[in-house]
Formats: C-alpha cells, sequence, structure tokens
C-alpha cells in the first residue's frame, strides 16, 4: 500500500467588502501557483475557500511539515496577497504574520493539518475549513464522534470501533513549547471531556485508533494572538478525519454539526455564536459570521484526489442552518452584555484592554461611614 501524505493549509490574505470571500482573481492566483510550481513536488491539490480564508489541500509523499511543500503555500499566499494589495482587497496578507519563511509554516499564521496514511482500498477523508472561530470549535464534534455512541453508533456496533480512540489534547496556551496530553477513550471520557470542554486552552491535535493504530484524526492548533500579541482575526482551523472501516462512518462524524454549538468567534472574533455548517466557498455574512465550517468529502488512490462531495449541500442541512441562524438572532440580542461576548481571557489582546487601564485610573475608593 503506497504511503502518501495529506496536507491542508489555509490562510486569510483578502476579501472583498471586508471579511466576506476572496476575489476570483486571488483564487485563480494561488491556484495556478500552486499548479504550475508544484510540478514535480505535489501529486494533486484542490483549492476552495471558507468566508475569506482560502485552503489548498495537497498529497504528496514527502511527510508532514516538509519544508518544500510548505514553501510552495506559502509563496502562493505571497503571490495572492500582491493581488490582493493590487485589487485594494481588505486585509491583504493577514493571516502570513512572519516577513520571512523560517523551514514551515507552523506558528507562521497559516492554519495546517497533515496526515501521513497508508492508504487502503478505499481511502475515504473529510476536510473541514472554518472561518470566524477557533481551534477549539471542534472539540465537541470530535468528542461526541469518537467518545458518544448517541453520536457514533459505530461504537457499540463495530468491534474495530468498539476498542476506542486514542486522544492527543494540546495546551495551546503554553507558548513555550507544545504542550500536550494523551489520554484514551473510552476509560478516560471524563478526563477527556473535562479538558476539552475550554475552547481557548485545550484544543484536540490528533486522534487514533486504539484497534489498528492509525491516525484518524488531524486538526490545526494555530492561535493567531499568540503568535501576533494582539487581535489580528480569528484563528480560522482546519481539520483532516478519515472515515470508514477502523473510522467512524461519515454519517457519524458530520452528526455532531447539526447541534450549532456556541463557539467564539463572530464579529472581530470577540462574541459567542452557533457554528452554522455552509456549503463550501460560501461568503460570510450577519455580524461578520455566523462562525462557519465547511467540509469537503474526498476519496484518494496513489495520491490521486476524487472531486470533491460537498458533504453540507443537501436539504437537510438547509433546516439546520434555519435553526442555528435562530440560535444566532438569539445570543446576538443580548449584544455585549454576558455571555454574548467573550470573557476577558479572550479580549485582552483586543481595545478594550486600553479602555479599561485608562478608566481604572479614574476610579476612587469611597472611604467607609460608620
Amino acid at each position: 500500500m503506497a504511503k502518501i501524505t495529506l496536507s491542508v493549509i489555509k490562510a486569510d490574505i483578502g476579501s472583498i467588502g471586508g471579511h466576506l470571500k476572496p476575489s476570483q482573481k486571488l483564487l485563480d492566483t494561488v491556484s495556478d501557483y500552486v499548479k504550475t510550481k508544484g510540478k514535480g513536488l505535489i501529486i494533486d491539490f484542490h483549492i476552495c475557500h471558507t468566508g475569506d480564508d482560502i485552503a489548498i489541500l495537497s498529497t504528496h509523499k514527502r511527510g508532514v511539515l516538509d519544508s518544500k511543500v510548505h514553501k510552495l503555500c506559502w509563496d502562493a499566499f505571497i503571490a495572492g496577497t500582491e493581488v490582493a494589495k493590487s485589487q485594494g482587497l481588505y486585509g491583504a496578507g493577514q493571516d502570513l504574520l512572519k516577513d520571512t519563511f523560517s523551514g514551515n509554516v507552523k506558528g507562521m499564521g497559516p492554519a495546517i493539518a497533515e496526515l501521513d496514511i497508508e492508504e487502503r482500498p478505499g481511502e475515504p477523508f473529510l476536510m473541514f475549513v472554518a472561518d470566524k472561530t477557533e481551534p477549539g470549535a471542534y472539540n465537541l464534534p470530535l468528542y461526541l464522534t469518537f467518545t458518544d455512541p448517541m453520536y457514533c453508533p459505530g461504537l457499540i456496533l463495530a468491534p474495530s470501533l468498539k476498542k476506542g480512540f486514542k486522544f492527543r489534547i494540546m495546551d495551546v496556551e503554553h507558548t513555550k513549547a507544545d504542550r500536550v496530553i494523551e489520554l484514551n477513550s473510552p476509560e478516560e471520557m471524563y478526563d477527556i471531556a473535562a479538558l476539552l470542554r475550554d475552547n481557548g486552552k485545550f484544543v484536540v491535535e490528533g486522534i487514533w485508533s486504539r484497534n489498528s493504530g492509525e491516525q484518524a484524526v488531524a486538526a490545526s492548533t494555530t492561535r493567531l494572538h499568540n503568535i501576533a500579541g494582539k487581535y489580528v482575526g480569528k484563528d480560522d482551523p482546519v481539520l483532516l478525519v478519515r472515515c470508514q472501516k477502523d473510522f467512524p462512518a461519515t454519517g457519524e462524524i458530520i452528526s455532531p454539526y447539526t447541534i450549532g454549538h456556541y463557539v467564539a468567534g463572530f464579529m472581530r472574533g470577540s462574541h459567542n455564536g452557533p457554528l452554522m455548517p455552509v456549503k463550501m466557498n460560501s461568503t460570510i455574512s450577519f455580524f461578520d459570521g455566523p462562525p462557519s465550517v465547511g467540509c469537503l468529502a474526498f476519496c484518494v488512490k496513489d495520491g490521486i484526489l476524487t472531486e470533491p462531495v460537498d458533504v453540507f449541500d443537501h436539504p437537510y442541512w438547509d433546516w439546520v442552518r434555519a435553526r442555528v441562524s435562530g440560535k444566532a438572532d438569539e445570543i446576538r440580542r443580548q449584544g455585549f452584555s454576558g455571555a454574548g461576548m467573550l470573557p476577558m481571557s479572550e479580549l485582552e489582546y483586543t481595545g478594550i484592554m486600553e479602555t479599561l487601564k485608562e478608566l481604572d485610573k479614574k476610579f476612587k475608593t469611597r472611604e467607609k461611614v460608620d
């Protein structure tokens, strides 16, 4: 069986009308660059967008964190940034937080997820791309898919899934080095839940089958404010999930997205909103949102990708989107108050901190009156 690498790298490098969508010329520039410069380096690729973020999915035999593959994507984003500037697009090069390429794009701004796999006779996988939210947005769906038979009946119906999964979880607030923990389900389900409830601090980095030892999930963990030291946009994470056989079925992987669970993001990345499953290449709209996730399904053979299936492009998901829209409307009625806006731990990279510092100087302590 052939061993290949699946790589998805995504970045916001410019958008029409604010944070809505990249221009067609920008998309064409990135695609043409990868097609031309990637010859002999990558086997196949696919380019798409969700909201204002462009995702480059590629297949190759060079392994994860390969310098040449990462530089190809970085340079494609640089070329696209020049087009964005020439068109006057908003936020040109926004997610390219470093001036020079330094071996791979990890820690440079773009979101990245990669899987090294031994191709099965049939190799289906899903690529999720999200906009206006953070990496922890995938925590709940991944937990429910890989631990909960209410969402994944394969956990009780398929012997290969019953053995459970190993979760690798990263503390993304620890910036000096990668700080990770590995926990097994089902034995440590409650410990996994205790961590994953905090989407801003603990994020699923990878999941492995305990039956085969093969990796099922690779997720991006980039927090842009940890790199830039200030708010520069939400992290807009990517996710790769292998499906069927030793892994959950496609329907089991997407079933938790019917919830429209509340995540961080929305306007200025500073609010809570429901995660809406959208058709791929959708724009961003209401209140710079809602937080959105798209999903494409592929099969791959010898590194060659099939045409994608847009998983959320089905009448059922129209009903889900309508219900999620109602959830978005309800929390937006609360405006800046309480749960409508993120806690101060997430707002410390925004301009509100300067306001609070100035106001703090004006406070006076009243003398006690007997």
